[in-house]
């Protein structure tokens, strides 16, 4: 391979606008809309790559400096010194190109679901903003028509290797080719949809179906359902972070939904039938004569369905009972009359207890 300085017919040492100039001048001979001749061409790409290479500070570094490059604070492991020197692996073996077609990333993205949805589970349409194969060039980059070709200047390899002279003699060493970028394939005309990349950006809707019993925090794995690849390349997964929004009525105990109902002082004495709407249909509850603030009923089976196993937790329902702070002077003289036939024990001192939700609280936990 020659050397970039030598294909420039620049020394060295020469700074960066020399190089700048250089190629300029040489372009102007020896570009193919302007000198026809073959051989031209073949200089011609020898030019630009020698200009891409030198012109970029740290390849030219790296350049200069030869396989001492490859030893930064040490000889590193064995294989890597072959690699360097030989441009493969221990043996000579030698890299293949690398391939166009990569595997597309994985994707994150948090799914809000009401509590209703989670008691039974939900299907739901989501749509996201991605990556998505490419349908003009069906994901090979190239124009309609057109395919892609083996690069000239590595012949298809992929790497290129140079000649390079440093203190222990001459040794051959590696690099990704810069004119095919490693791939041993250049795109003469690129699919003008995708600009050469094989993929756009887009909105497309995915069904997700959300199990029953998923609370905040659960991940759902959708393989195959992220980002289209590079190239064609195979979809990455998409990950779907689950969270359950606030019900101002209604809480989750694990498998079991709580609620409070609010029952007055003379259905609480007398007893009463109560139909309440839960999250998934209507509920009568029973509630026995002299119920007390902080019991505790339960409907069986009428709770969040259960992620791993069969069947649904209860509804626990905490009765409070509302003692009027108005009432008429016919409702005091009957509650008078009805305190003198009761003849109710006088208040007395008990254990003490941080309200009723607090009560309500330990009952249900």
């Amino acid at each position: 391979m020659a050397d970039h300085y030598e294909v420039l017919d620049v020394p060295r040492d020469a700074d960066a606008e020399t190089i700048k100039k250089a190629y300029r001048r040489l372009a102007r001979e020896l570009h193919p809309d302007v000198n026809p001749d073959p051989s031209a061409q073949e200089q011609f790409k020898l030019v630009t790559h020698a200009y891409e290479v030198l012109s970029d500070p740290a390849q030219r570094q790296q350049y200069d400096m030869g396989p001492q490059a490859g030893f930064p604070g040490g000889f590193g492991d064995f294989s890597d010194i072959f690699s360097t020197f030989f441009g493969g692996a221990a043996g000579g073996a030698s890299r293949g190109p690398r391939s166009r077609r990569e595997r597309g990333q994985d994707a994150l993205i948090r799914l809000d679901v009401t509590l209703a949805e989670v008691i039974f589970g939900v299907t739901k349409e989501l749509e996201i903003d991605t990556a998505v194969e490419c349908e003009t060039c069906s994901g090979n980059g190239a124009q309609p028509g057109t395919q892609p070709i083996t690069c000239d200047i590595c012949r298809g390899s992929g790497n290129i290797q140079r000649t390079v002279r440093s203190l222990i003699g001459n040794v051959v060493t590696s690099a990704p080719c810069g004119s095919c970028r490693g791939f041993g394939t250049t795109i003469p005309h690129p699919c003008p949809t995708c600009v050469g990349q094989g993929r756009v950006r887009a909105r497309r809707t995915v069904p997700v179906d959300v199990p029953a019993g998923v609370d905040t925090g659960v991940r759902l794995h959708l393989p195959g359902q992220g980002e289209s690849g590079p190239g064609g390349g195979p979809n990455g997964d998409l990950y779907l972070e689950i969270r359950v929004t606030h019900d101002d009525v209604f809480n989750r105990a694990q498998d079991d939904l709580l609620c409070t109902l609010e029952v007055s002082m003379v259905d609480a004495i007398l007893g009463t039938s109560v139909t309440f709407p839960a999250l998934d249909g209507d509920v009568t509850i029973d509630i026995k004569p002299g119920v007390q603030s902080s019991d505790v009923l339960t409907v069986r089976d009428r709770g969040v369905g259960r992620l791993r196993g069969s069947g649904r937790g209860d509804l626990k329902v905490g009765i409070h009972v509302v003692t009027p702070t108005k009432l008429s002077s016919k409702e005091k003289d009957a509650l008078t009359a009805f305190a003198q036939i009761h003849k109710a024990p006088p208040p007395k001192i008990a254990s003490f207890q941080q309200g009723i939700f607090a009560k309500l609280r330990d009952r249900f936990f």
